[in-house]
């Protein structure tokens, strides 16, 4: 039988990171992030960038507009917020 500690180790390894920049910060303890990645176009091989936009959860409102931050998925904490600032 696994302890709590080891329980939620294995939790924290499950759970995905991203990291990407902040573009907005204008909500209460809400940020922005755009997260970039490159995908490979199926037929002619070029690589091509895609963004996403998530909305993260930033309890003391310390990260502004332009600065590269690392998130990681979390339960829903509002109907769009499913992620936390962690740097």
């Amino acid at each position: 039988m696994k302890t709590r500690t080891e329980k939620k180790e294995i939790e924290e390894k499950n759970k995905s990171t991203l990291k990407g920049v902040v573009v907005s910060d204008k909500m209460n303890k809400t940020v922005v992030v755009s997260v970039s990645r490159f995908i490979k176009h199926p037929k002619y091989g070029k690589f091509y960038k895609v963004s996403k936009k998530y909305k993260a959860h930033d309890e003391d409102n310390k990260y502004k507009t332009g600065d590269i931050v690392e998130i990681v998925e979390t339960r829903p904490i509002s109907k769009d917020k499913r992620f936390k600032v962690i740097i």
